[in-house]
Parts: structure tokens; sequence; C-alpha cells
């Protein structure tokens, strides 16, 4: 032969295509992107055991040849001959999974209906030993009709003989393609039918799937249930938010006590001025009043971490799948709108995985109506306020009742916005959601310490020093200028804050706010959990020293009314409180319009939901 080989290598995401690929080729490998992409091409050259040079290139990793990413459009482009820069390939070398053969076996189906040559390396075949699979190879062989090679590429074991199968193959293989001539016209595939058939191929080639893997069908069957699966995610998400308050009471009784112990002890050892008030009402009564919630949030995340590690959050997506389907969402949008409940930030950074941008579009408009960690703190303090801490049924607690309603109208919520937006503004057709399904497995303790210390860190560097910063301004704002000698109400109310807070109650005041709240709104907008160190702050300069004394907690049972609460929490279920999140939702859309869409829409809702609420529930409580 005059020419090199040309060999394209093909497989699903971390199939160990790339660790096939270095193998092959060693050092004798090129990096660069697609002309007009920003795609990475990696190409190289072997020699066969025949002395036969064979040109690879390392195609993108892709789950189906529908997929519209644009990496995964050049692997379609790239074995279809439509792309300019790379001839069409002439042997196509397909990487599966060993331990995931259901899964990886729909592509080469997609590949075969082709009718190009190719060949199988049947890929972590140790793991799948390790896990007791026993994979039938040539059985496999007979059902697909192509040559399928084990290999295991990080320990370059079967390389060898995956080299001289090539050179076997080779020029039964070249007279093959110059038999096929071009490609052929390509459709878009049954990714259902295909699946089907894949199940069916991997059945007959697998002798054994190993006690993992039956014990993850077996719980599929279960978890994945068309009925039983919703109920037994919303069962646990339920279970999760009682745990939040019936966990945390006491180790938040702690935080608080010692928070007061040092406010009592800074009010003993400092003289009555301006640097005892800075510290004992502007620090340690705003920055306290959001750390004492730091338990509740740490219980959240060990849940959510716990779950993740399980395998089980990968189940979840494919439940909600069903459910955002139905409102014309991609379901490749539950991994961000989950990441947006820890912080809609990196949920909306999240979304470049999603390969429609109108549904990207669409799920960068809703994830701020996740509920976020920022929220818990307001949440927690407002039903610690006015929701009786009684048994729900003998069994639930009425105030983590409350909090997963909150959680769950933020969800609805979202599902309705999105609905509306693909009907309208972002309108346009979705995918099929195609992920790969961990297998189960225990939480590793020592993972899930650290991660849920990285939490506490991320936490109390917000509180440390964004919520002290603001803090510390809205303490200024709130004590200057002084009193005059005659008022007759508390001297914050004559302040800059006060003052700001007054013309603010103009506009809130018809759904109950009133201008402590507006006040509090205020530096709420740099972050949510800010709220609550605001209202620490206004109401520790709001009243006598034995008034100060009592917890905040106790403050707002006095000051507000319960439908004012109420009120004040459906406007969190909604409002755009974060200007982050807002600089982000910009970037990431490179639109000031669509930014701006975001605040106009998410501000109403919360305005319309907490008129609507307050009123209704003046009407019944009066």
């Amino acid at each position: 032969m005059n020419s090199a080989l040309r060999l394209a290598l093909v497989g699903n995401p971390n199939a160990g295509k790339s660790a096939l690929f270095n193998a092959l080729t060693g050092s004798r490998q090129k990096t660069g992107n697609y002309p007009g992409t920003t795609v990475e091409r990696r190409a190289g050259r072997f020699q066969t055991q025949h002395g036969l040079e064979v040109n690879v290139v390392d195609l993108p990793g892709t789950y189906s040849l529908s997929a519209t990413s644009p990496d995964q459009v050049v692997t379609r482009e790239v074995v279809l001959g439509q792309r300019d820069s790379e001839p069409l390939p002439d042997v196509i070398l397909c990487v599966v999974d060993a331990t995931n053969l259901k899964l990886h076996l729909r592509l080469v189906l997609e590949l075969k209906q082709l009718g190009r040559p190719m060949l199988i390396a049947l890929n972590m075949i140790d793991l799948a030993t390790r896990d007791k699979i026993d994979i039938d190879v040539e059985a496999l062989e007979s059902a697909l009709g192509i040559p399928v090679i084990p290999t295991v590429a990080v320990r370059r074991s079967g390389v060898k003989e995956l080299s001289v199968e090539l050179s076997n193959h080779l020029n039964d293989l070249v007279e093959e393609a110059a038999k096929t001539g071009p490609a052929p016209a390509w459709q878009p595939q049954d990714l259902k039918s295909l699946q089907k058939e894949a199940g069916r191929i991997a059945k007959v080639a697998t002798r054994s799937e190993g006690i993992e893997h039956l014990m993850t069908r077996r719980l599929d069957a279960v978890f994945l249930h068309k009925i039983a699966g919703p109920i037994i995610l919303f069962a646990m998400l339920f279970v999760m938010f009682q745990a939040v308050f019936a966990w945390a009471e006491t180790p938040m009784e702690w935080i608080d006590m010692g928070i007061g112990a040092l406010s009592d002890w800074l009010t003993a050892s400092l003289p009555d001025n301006a640097l005892r008030s800075l510290l004992v009402d502007g620090v340690i009564a705003g920055v306290g009043s959001v750390v004492v919630f730091l338990p509740q949030i740490l219980i959240l995340f060990a849940f959510i971490l716990a779950l993740e590690a399980s395998g089980y959050m990968a189940r979840g997506a494919f439940l909600m799948d069903r459910i955002m389907a139905s409102v014309g969402l991609n379901g490749r949008a539950f991994i961000p709108l989950l990441s947006s409940f820890a912080c809609a930030i990196p949920g909306i950074m999240a979304t470049r995985t999603i390969d429609n941008p109108r549904d990207r579009l669409t799920t960068i408009m809703i994830a701020p109506l996740m509920t976020c960690s920022a929220r818990i703190p307001v949440y927690t303090l407002l039903i610690a306020a006015f929701i009786p801490n009684q048994a729900v049924g003998g069994i639930f607690n009425l105030q983590g009742v409350v909090l997963f309603a909150l959680y769950l109208a933020g969800i609805v919520s979202a599902l309705i916005v999105a609905g509306v937006l693909k009907r309208t503004v972002t309108k346009g057709a979705s995918q099929s959601l195609l992920m790969e399904l961990p297998k189960y497995q225990l939480p590793n303790l020592r993972d899930l310490v650290l991660g849920l210390y990285e939490r506490v860190k991320i936490f109390m560097a917000r509180a440390g020093k964004f919520i002290l910063t603001t803090m510390i301004v809205l303490w200024v704002l709130a004590s200057y200028p002084a009193a005059p000698a005659d008022a007759a109400l508390p001297d914050i109310y004559y302040s800059y804050a006060g003052q700001i807070g007054r013309v603010l109650e103009i506009l809130f005041a018809p759904i109950g706010f009133t201008w402590e709240i507006a006040i509090s709104l205020v530096p709420g907008m740099a972050a949510r959990e800010v709220f609550v160190g605001a209202l620490g702050t206004v109401y520790a300069l709001s009243g006598s020293e034995d008034q100060i004394a009592t917890s905040l907690v106790s403050r707002l049972q006095n000051a507000w009314s319960l439908p004012t609460a109420l009120a004040v929490m459906a406007w969190y279920v909604y409002a755009p409180q974060c200007l982050a999140t807002l600089a982000v939702a910009k970037r990431e859309t490179n639109s000031w319009g669509w930014m701006f869409f975001m605040a106009g829409y998410l501000t109403a809702i919360a305005y319309l939901a907490a008129g609507i609420t307050y009123w209704t529930a003046t009407a019944i409580i009066g």
C-alpha cells in the first residue's frame, strides 16, 4: 500500500478512547483545532506489525450521532465524510466500556448502520473482571458481525493484539472500504429502538452481569419506576427538609448562646459609644444572625452530597426529565437546575453543557427559581418565628412541611415559567436526555466530610467578608444622622437607612412590608442571606436595651403580623435578590436584554406572589 490507513477512534465519553489513542500512537501525535471551531483535534500515527502506517484521529466522545453540541457534531461529520478538512476514514474503531455494555452498544449500532468497515475495542475488561462481569466475546462478535478485541488501554494490555488484529484485517478492510465508496446519506435513528436492540445483544453476550450490576438493575427497577420512582424521590426530599429542622435545633441553640455570650461580653467590656454599637449592633447582630443557620445548611448539603455519591442523584435526573419534557424543557437542564439548589451562579454556568441554545436560555432564565442555600437563613428565620413547632399527623414537623412547600413552590414555578417561555420567546424543539447512570455505592465518609468542609469554608468566607462588609455599611447608614433631641421614635427611623426605608415603604406597603423590611431588602440585593443580617442590625438599632437582648426571632414575632411573614416568604421564592446571579446571566447570555428580562419577570412575580399571599392571609386571618 502506498498511502496510510485512515482510522477514526469513536466512543462514548469516558470509554477510555483517549487512553487507547495514547497507547497506540505514543509520542507520534499532534493536537490542534478543527478549522472554524474551538473543538480540539487529536491525530497520530502508528505502525502495525506488518509495517503498515495507520493515521489515527481521536474524535470527541458522543452518546449518539444525533447529538448537536459542537464537538459531537464534529464526530458525526467526520465519520460521515462531511468535513472538508478531514478525509472519510477507512476504518472506524469504536471503543466500548465493558462494564456498561448496554449503553455503549447503542452507538455501535448507529455506526454499524453507516455501512463502514468497523472494529470494536472492548475496553476496561479488567474492571469488568473485577466486578465479576463475564462477557462472551465470541457471542458479541457473532451478534454484531463486527470483530471485537478486548483491551485495557491504561495498561496497554490488548493494544498489541489490537494492532495485530488491524494488520490481519487490513487488506479486507481496505477492499471493503473501496467497495463501500462514499458514506450513505445519514438519517437520525430511533434511539429507543436502538437501545432495546442494544439491551438484547448485551444480554446475549453477558454470561454474568456481576453482583453490583445485578443489584443496580434491581434497585433501578424500583427507583426508576414511572409511578414509584417519583414518589420515592419526593419522599426523600421531604425527609431531607424534615431533618433540616429536627436535627439542627440543638446545634443552632449552641451557636445562638455563643453569639449571645459574645454580645453580652462586649457590651459589658466596652463603654457605651459608637465602637460598641458597631461591634454589638452591627457586626455581632448582623453576621451572627446568619451564622446561626450554619447547621441547617450543613444538614441539607450532607443529604445532597450523599445522594450524589450514592449514584441516586443521576436517577433523579431521569425522573425529572419526564416531568420537564412535559413543559418542553430539555432533560439535560436537570443537572444545572440541581446545582442551583446550592447556588444559581454555578447552575447557570453549568448550562454550557446543554446543546440546544433555546433550551440553554430557558434553563438560565429559571435557574434563580431553584431555592438556593442563601435562602435557607431567610426561610428558617421566618418559619422559626411564625410557624408552630408541632407535629402534623403525629409524624411530620409542621416547620419542615412549610420548608418543603417553599422548595416545591420554586420547582413548580420553574416548570410553569419554562412551559410559558418554551411556547413563546424561547420556542423550539428539545432533544432526549442521554446520560450514563453510575452504579449504586455507599458514600465515602472521608469524601463526604471534605465536601462539607468546603461548604463551611465558602459559607464562613461569605459571612466573614461579604456579609461583614455589608453590615458595617448598613450600620453607618442606620446610625447617622443622629435623631433629634425630641425624637419619639427609635433613632434608626431618622437615619439615612430609615429615610430610604420610608420611601420604599410606599412601594411595598400594599403587600404588607414594613419600612424595616424595605431597608433590609436593599443590602439583601447583594446576596439573599444578607437580608437576615440586615434585619438583625436594623432591629438591634430599633429598640431599648431589654428589647435588643431578645433574639431576632422574638423581635419579629412582636413586630410582624403572620400575613406579612408569609408575604416575605413568598417574595423570596421568586425575587432576584442577588446581583452576582444577574451578572453571570448577562455574561452567559451575552445580552443586557436577557439580564433585565430575568430581573424584571422575577421581580414582577415576586411582588404579585407576595401581594396575593398577604391579601389572602389577611382576609382569612384578619
